[in-house]
Order: structure tokens, then C-alpha cells, then sequence
């Protein structure tokens, strides 16, 4: 858990440390066009837009990694032990497992796709532990409030968010969007090239794009709990096989 921990908030510091630079721009600029020293020519205001854009992109890193980080760590949590075999999941996690054990959602000839099977009834009914696996995360480039809600029901729980928090990731923010989900349209928007870096952060201010930061962060660290929680509590297998 510290682990996982320690990385967030490494990622966190990295936006953070931006957005403190977007600052001091912010506030040399009340004072006439910034201009870095020894440079020939002021910031535009263009220039500063732009630089404002990238936090979109920077958040939605953080989301995507956090979601990347909370999964491997519900996978590597059940081979820590080195003592729990397949039947020992529950039912959602066993179903992730045959899902990359037998790989049922990929396209397979039928030679291959007897190979995958025969492996997965060799390791149901072989005495050793399983094997180290990953689950299928999804997401790309979809992640938002909506989307960690549905894997966390897929792993077999429910996120409990406090109430002031799960209100402000679910009211709008911008353009009738949540937090989430407006940093998953807009970095969509400008990787796809739907939108320019200019026109993405035509009326954002630094206040906006800390306080846009601070609901993602805080939603975050409550979904970053709730696995913690999951995990510690042995949800992932079935009731018996629980440590007590």
C-alpha cells in the first residue's frame, strides 16, 4: 500500500510543480507581459494558453496511472502470499483470471485457442499457487468517474467516496461535465486533434485549472482507499478463504 501510495503522490508533485510555475506566470503577467531573462521577447498570451492546456493532459496521466496502479495492485495481492490457487478467488477475480488465462477475449484459431484452454484447466487443477497475472484495466483513454466505478464493480466492490466529494466529481465543472470527465474529453480532444492547445484553455485561469486539480486529487485518493481497503480486507477471495 505504501507503495502505491508514494507513487501517486510522486505523479501529484509532478502537477503540482507545474501548476506552482503556471502561478508565478500568472502573477509577473499582472504586472505587464512575462518575459523569461535574457529572452528577446516576452510571453504571448497564446503561449501562456497553451501552457495552460498541458495541465489537462498532466491530470489525465494522473488519473490513468492511478487506475493502472490501483489494479496491478489487486493483481499482485493475490500471489503475495504464495498459498492461493484459482478457486480460492472470488468470483470476479477468478473471472479475470480466466479471462487472461484463457484469453476469451482475443482472437484465437482454434489450435490456439485449445492450447489456452488446456492451460487453464492444467493450472485449476495443479496444487501450486497462481501463477503471477494482470487484469485487464480497459480505460484507454477513457477513464473518468464513471469508468472506475464500473472496474471496481468488475472486481467485486462498490466505492464508498464521501459524499462532499462524490458530489463535486459529479457536478459539472465545465461545458455540463465533472472534474473527470471533462479532463478525459478535453485530453482525448487534444491527442485527437479535435481541438487546438489554444482554443482547450481559451478562458481557463491558474484559480480554475488548481481548483479542477484539487476535486480530481481529492476523488482520487478516496478511489486509491477504497482498494487499499479491498485488498487489506482479502476481498478479493472467496469468504473461507479470508485471513481472519
Amino acid at each position: 500500500m505504501d507503495e502505491l501510495i508514494a507513487a501517486f503522490e510522486e505523479r501529484l508533485s509532478e502537477v503540482e510543480t507545474y501548476l506552482d510555475f503556471l502561478q508565478v506566470m500568472q502573477g509577473v503577467a499582472q504586472q505587464g507581459p512575462p518575459k523569461f531573462e535574457g529572452a528577446a521577447h516576452p510571453i504571448t498570451t497564446q503561449q501562456q494558453k497553451i501552457l495552460y492546456s498541458s495541465v489537462y493532459l498532466q491530470l489525465y496521466n494522473l488519473v490513468e496511472s492511478t487506475m493502472t496502479l490501483c489494479i496491478d495492485f489487486v493483481a499482485t495481492a493475490t500471489t503475495n502470499e504464495a498459498t492461493w490457487g484459482p478457486q480460492h478467488l472470488s468470483d470476479q477475480l477468478l473471472r479475470e483470471w480466466i479471462r487472461l488465462t484463457a484469453r476469451t477475449h482475443t482472437e484465437l484459431t482454434p489450435e490456439h485457442r485449445l492450447e489456452c484452454a488446456l492451460k487453464l484447466c492444467a493450472q485449476l487443477i495443479s496444487p501450486d499457487p497462481i501463477a503471477e497475472f494482470s487484469i485487464e484495466k480497459g480505460g484507454g483513454g477513457n477513464w473518468d468517474d464513471n469508468e472506475i466505478e464500473a472496474i471496481s464493480k468488475r472486481l467485486g466492490f462498490k466505492l464508498k467516496v464521501k459524499k462532499k466529494i462524490y458530489d463535486d466529481v459529479k457536478r459539472p465543472f465545465r461545458d455540463d461535465l465533472g472534474p473527470l470527465a471533462l479532463v478525459k474529453r478535453l485530453r482525448n480532444r487534444l491527442a485527437h486533434g479535435s481541438i487546438s492547445f489554444t482554443e482547450c484553455a481559451e478562458y481557463e485561469t491558474v484559480m480554475r485549472l488548481a481548483e479542477l486539480k484539487d476535486k480530481t486529487v481529492s476523488y482520487l485518493r478516496e478511489v486509491i482507499s477504497c482498494f487499499c481497503n479491498y485488498v487489506e480486507k482479502h476481498e478479493f477471495l472467496i469468504p473461507e478463504r479470508r485471513p481472519a
